[in-house]
């Protein structure tokens, strides 16, 4: 199942067929397809090159480490996550490798790297359902994720399918229209909530 978005002006093909469904199809990504969207992410840009994503993946092909993934999913994410073959979580690093100082832009960068992640699994058909419902205080203890380091967010990753096999409400957003605010609402120019002119 494709979603394009009808956006107002022209975008890259990846960017107007990337969508989040709930629908996951059985099919395993290959190693090799998840090497390649991780390459990408690897190549994101970051404030002095500091690099601070890291990623913590489990296949369902390894039950034991599937289910302790899951396991830090929340009871309304793993109702439908759980049919994704390939689940993770993004992690951010605070500090500055370089001298040890906080780093404000760590999650800026984070997104960066996970917005790579979306965009070549795009040019592959393949989906990330990035996910704000997870239980990051879990994560940190059963993975051993360091103290100056932050969970941000979980990925479902895989093949869309169908939304017929999804139960209420998660069928019915795979079947809504994607939506966006107008350029208007957030390019601002002279003044905040003022667009720039060029805006139309």
């Amino acid at each position: 199942m494709i979603k394009k978005a009808r956006t107002d002006h022209p975008v890259q093909e990846e960017i107007a067929s990337r969508w989040s469904p709930y629908g996951f199809s059985a099919q395993p990504v290959s190693s090799e397809e998840l090497c390649s969207l991780f390459e990408a992410a690897r190549w994101a840009a970051s404030s002095y090159n500091e690099q601070p994503w890291s990623y913590l993946v489990a296949v369902r092909d390894d039950k034991d480490e599937y289910e302790k993934a899951l396991s830090c999913l929340s009871e309304a994410n793993r109702q439908w996550a759980s049919t994704a073959p390939v689940l993770g979580f993004a992690v951010a690093h605070l500090r500055f490798n370089r001298n040890g100082r906080p780093n404000r832009v760590a999650l800026h960068d984070v997104g960066m790297a996970s917005a790579n992640l979306c965009l070549e699994a795009a040019a592959r058909r393949i989906f990330i359902h990035q996910m704000a419902g997870i239980l990051p205080e879990r994560v940190r203890e059963i993975y051993r994720v360091p103290p100056d380091h932050e969970v941000v967010s979980g990925l479902a990753i895989g093949y869309a399918a169908g939304p017929e096999q999804l139960a209420d409400p998660y069928k019915q957003r795979d079947l809504a229209p994607r939506s966006r605010k107008p350029l208007s609402q957030f390019v601002f120019g002279a003044t905040w909530a003022s667009p720039c002119d060029w805006v139309r």
